[in-house]
């Protein structure tokens, strides 16, 4: 929940002391603290949005062959990367080794879309259809230059694990918009042909040092979307009812005991999970749904578990009031291979990823719902193994990438940022990881800089003591 006011590290012992000794002054001091508490979730200033759809695409997409177009590597095929260009930035482990770093030019074109004439990659056809809804970012960058901090960055805001996750700060901001879901799902989905990608641990969209009521809840595909959810065999729900209610009176007794802040939380999710025994199953059913949304969609949305079936249920969980929705689509790290797993990649995310911004603005959603889509950093402009006209891989590459939004009040049409002629520094406008933050809160509400929470001796918020708002983004 969101406040200016500390709280306390060490709440539970004040509280047994207080009530232990009688402090008539001091009990009510921490009462009147325990009421702020309880009474916080407005906003700092009236938002534009009231909630994220976060399409990550996890391993790195590739900016030069899909979003940041760069002319000049065709000219330069194969050439050596100027010293002046990379001066004394670093490179992973993973070509430090080769004799040289040939420029390496995109296979694939691109074209000039809608009236404000963005340049998106031939590779996505049916995000050049949405082109006047984008706002493009090509400046973002990151420290991280391998996966795990790059991702852990992006999603928590530090590249050390262990703080809360983007969704958990939201859900601890803002609270909930539907009591009988999440505020905060989670789904996952892998590309084709075997190809799993790169690992997506829990932490990602976890609580952190927050109370852990506040993590995401992981939305699976197939027929139990949640573990543990139904009841076991010979388990009625008027049973069921009469468990939790034994289990909260313990509980509670535990609590006034106690006063750990968890025995609050774990009544909460009990009870949470009693009411999406109902409500996960009327998500999940899309028998309702017209020919016309799987035309939109595709086919793919029609099988569970896919990119195109989460971005379906996506809409479904923003019509039901879920403020935080965040969809991983693994498979991205293109090292080698690039040309041969990037179109398989285009195509599983494509038209699923325009469909849901189509969706949401045909339903009058997308205006106070803002869609992002991108991965943890991009890809380098010369080539990881030799430099070849049809067949070749890039690295990662933190300096500079690329990805969209739409909605939110963010700027239709709207391309911001500038790299240079090889796509490998940024010349114009960066927005680093903890701008983008600050920027996101921003549009929800949210002055990032006082949604703070007390650990180890001092505020910590998500974007640390960095951050600012891009306003030029804004509508």
């Amino acid at each position: 929940m969101m406040t200016d006011c500390a709280r306390f590290e060490s709440f539970t012992s004040r509280r047994q002391f207080l009530s232990r000794t009688g402090l008539g002054l001091g009990a009510l001091a921490l009462s009147q603290l325990e009421a702020n508490a309880a009474s916080l979730g407005s906003a700092h200033h009236k938002p534009k949005a009231k909630r994220i759809i976060y399409l990550f695409q996890s391993g790195g997409p590739p900016q030069h062959e899909l979003l940041d177009p760069k002319p000049l590597l065709d000219e330069r095929f194969d050439e050596d990367l100027p010293a002046s260009v990379r001066g004394n930035q670093r490179i992973t482990g993973m070509v430090s080794g080769q004799s040289r770093l040939g420029l390496q030019p995109s296979l694939y074109g691109f074209t000039p879309s809608g009236s404000s004439g963005l340049q998106i990659g031939d590779l996505l056809p049916h995000t050049q259809k949405i082109a006047d809804d984008l706002c493009m970012v090509r400046s973002m960058h990151t420290e991280a230059i391998n996966h795990d901090p790059a991702i852990t960055f992006l999603q928590t805001g530090s590249q050390q694990p262990g703080r809360p996750s983007f969704g958990a700060w939201l859900d601890y901001g803002l609270g909930s918009s539907n009591s009988n879901l999440p505020s905060f799902v989670v789904m996952t989905s892998v590309p084709g042909e075997g190809a799993a990608g790169q690992g997506l641990l829990a932490r990602l969209w976890g609580a952190g040092f927050l109370p852990s009521k506040h993590q995401g809840v992981l939305l699976r595909g197939g027929q139990d979307p949640v573990l543990y959810l139904g009841n076991p065999s010979g388990m009625t729900r008027a049973r069921r009812r009469r468990m939790l209610d034994s289990l909260q009176e313990l509980n509670r007794q535990q609590f006034a005991s106690q006063g750990d802040p968890e025995t609050e939380a774990r009544i909460a999710q009990y009870e949470m999970a009693f009411r999406m025994q109902a409500s996960v199953p009327e998500l999940t059913d899309l028998d309702s749904e017209p020919e016309s949304t799987w035309k939109l969609y595709g086919e793919d949305a029609k099988k569970p578990g896919t990119f195109a079936r989460n971005c379906l249920l996506a809409r479904r969980l923003a019509e039901r009031g879920v403020n935080f929705i965040q969809l991983y689509h693994r498979g991205w790290d293109v090292h080698g291979g690039l040309t041969k797993k990037l179109p398989m990649l285009a195509r599983e995310t494509d038209q699923a990823s325009a469909a849901l911004v189509t969706d949401l603005k045909q339903r009058g959603l997308l205006e106070d719902t803002i869609v992002i889509w991108g991965g943890e950093f991009g890809r380098t402009c010369y080539a990881q193994g030799p430099a070849r006209r049809d067949a070749y891989g890039r690295d990662h590459h933190g300096r500079c990438f690329s990805l969209w939004m739409a909605g939110g009040g963010f700027k239709p049409g709207f391309e911001y940022g500038k790299t240079d002629e090889f796509g490998f520094n940024i010349t114009e406008n960066p927005v680093h990881v903890h701008d983008l933050h600050a920027t996101l809160m921003h549009q929800l509400g949210i002055d990032h800089e006082r949604l703070t929470y007390r650990f180890q001796g001092r505020q910590y918020r998500l974007t640390d003591v960095h951050g600012h708002v891009v306003k030029d983004l804004l509508a």
